[in-house]
């Protein structure tokens, strides 16, 4: 998997849309792309995952009801050798009941098959380091069924560009909004994410 990938294939959206000759396999492509990318905006995050790990840069802030320093961090799942240094470049170590350090929020997030999302740090110097495997394991399974779902408002526009679809004259006529399917947002309801400015 990649960093903010296609979240369907080809041949998985042309079996939702019933196609079944090649003509609009260029368009299919290109439909997969703009709701993979509308997927992420909507949500404001991604669900892909980095092929290494990599350094990603992050400020705490001090939040005086808890005493502690926080920071939002890109999603995390594969914890696998993740390592976070402090401004100097030293290392900072995961918090233990005696010694200082930093804590991976939400807690239960691995229990939930949610990624992380924030740090928690009882000391800071500035601007932290994190470095790992940023991204989620797997794409969820409603992320993609909300990609079929607007995929198919793209594929109805072929045949109604002004936004029209149907006939008046047999009482059918659907205007398509421009906006995103209900059901795309309601598929993806869980999944969006609000990242807060220090």
């Amino acid at each position: 998997m990649t960093w903010a990938p296609d979240y369907a294939t080809t041949a998985e959206l042309k079996d939702y849309l019933s196609l079944q000759d090649n003509a609009r396999d260029a368009f299919v492509a290109l439909w997969i792309t703009t709701v993979s990318r509308n997927v992420d905006d909507h949500c404001g995050r991604q669900f892909g995952k980095v092929a290494a790990a990599e350094d990603r840069y992050y400020t705490p802030v001090y939040d005086a009801h808890e005493c502690a320093w926080f920071c939002e961090i890109d999603d995390l799942q594969d914890t696998t050798g993740f390592t976070v240094e402090d401004e100097n470049g030293d290392a900072v170590a995961v918090k233990t009941s005696t010694t200082a350090g930093y804590t991976l929020l939400p807690r239960n997030a691995a229990a939930k098959g949610q990624p992380y999302t924030r740090l928690k740090l009882t000391v800071s110097t500035g601007e932290i380091t994190g470095n790992g495997l940023w991204g989620w394991n797997a794409t969820p399974s409603s992320v993609k069924a909300g990609m079929f779902l607007q995929a198919a408002r793209l594929n109805a526009r072929v045949d109604s560009p002004f936004g029209i679809s149907g006939s008046p004259q047999e009482q059918g006529e659907l205007r398509l909004l421009a906006q995103l399917d209900p059901d795309f947002r309601t598929s993806l309801k869980p999944f969006v994410r609000k990242w807060w400015a220090a």
